[in-house]
């Protein structure tokens, strides 16, 4: 189990590599990943399970120990991201198809791989861990129906097959993770610096599957789509720092919110997109994939290295 730990560390530290790596080598040997295709959401419940044996009552009770901060979380991860995403399929012009992926991947909770990128950045990893917790147990009801309320006008949207698809492959994962993690606290406390290779090797599989059924529609759009996805998760950065500042919140959460509304669950993204509209669509998720887990790293580095006191508090070494 050691041995596994160290491996699941060094996956997670190299997570971005071995995502362009595996996308790359899709894309050129497309037959050879097509397969994972059909069996995205399948890989999205395991990572989805992983996250509830690592969630527990405590990390809800931020909700109550800083109501205010995390309501700015929840309601600018579901305004600041759909909104963006919204302005961008506009200005782009985008086609029909790709505008659904991109509006899909701003409708999504927070990814877990903010609460590590929080925690890197020095900012209040709790509040990162409360927040992406709640906004995936809400993803049901408000990630089918900001699609619709954005997407609709391109595509055909219906809420009530993407919420059953939600349920089936995040909440009921999730809280079967949770009520094992309850029952078993002993023997899964004793797997948990496994569950990350789990999870890299699903958000991998994810978009591996994506690239490979995507080859040609990401020759001729590819470029395009990757410019939109780094605008829409660096847009996320900056808006959600900018909300929590002007609200006055400390730096700590200014850092914990910027990453939360910047970084998305884009499997899930993906995985709503092959399979409620067309391979294309799954596109800007899993290009999001790759960009924000590159993206992420160099921001909380910078953050974690800058030194920068609270107003009032004396700046240490």
């Amino acid at each position: 189990m050691r041995t596994l730990g160290k491996i699941s560390n060094f996956a997670t530290s190299t997570f971005a590599l071995w995502v362009i790596l595996f996308a790359v080598l899709s894309f050129f040997v497309p037959q050879v990943f097509a397969w994972i295709a059909p069996h995205v959401s399948l890989l999205l419940g395991i990572i989805m399970f992983g996250m509830g044996l690592t969630l527990s009552v405590d990390d809800f009770k931020g909700v109550f120990l800083a109501p205010k901060s995390v309501l700015v979380g929840v309601v600018a991860q579901y305004t600041i991201m759909p909104l963006t995403a919204f302005g961008l399929a506009h200005a782009f012009n985008l086609s029909p198809e790709i505008a659904a992926g991109v509006i899909l991947v701003g409708c999504c909770p927070g990814g877990t791989s903010s609460n590590v990128m929080t925690f890197m950045a020095k900012g209040n990893t709790a509040l990162s861990v409360t927040v992406t917790a709640l906004s995936t147990l809400l993803a049901p009801i408000l990630t089918p129906s900001l699609t619709y309320l954005f997407a609709s006008q391109w595509l055909s949207v219906s809420f009530m097959d993407m919420f059953l698809s939600i349920v089936q492959v995040v909440l009921l994962p999730i809280v079967l993770g949770v009520v094992i993690r309850m029952l078993f606290s002993k023997q899964v406390s004793k797997s948990v610096e496994v569950l990350p290779l789990i999870s890299v090797i699903g958000i991998v599989g994810v978009a591996s599957a994506v690239v490979a059924v995507n080859k040609e529609s990401i020759m001729t759009s590819g470029l395009l789509i990757f410019a939109v996805v780094v605008l829409h998760n660096c847009l996320g950065y900056l808006f959600g720092y900018l909300l929590a500042k002007a609200i006055k919140l400390n730096f700590k959460d200014q850092k914990a919110i910027s990453i939360e509304v910047g970084m998305q669950n884009s499997g899930l993204a993906a995985s709503l997109g092959l399979a409620h509209f067309s391979p294309i669509a799954a596109v800007p998720g899993a290009i999001f994939s790759v960009w924000h887990n590159i993206s992420g790293p160099l921001l909380a580095n910078w953050w974690g290295k800058k030194e920068q006191a609270e107003p009032g508090v004396k700046k240490t070494a």
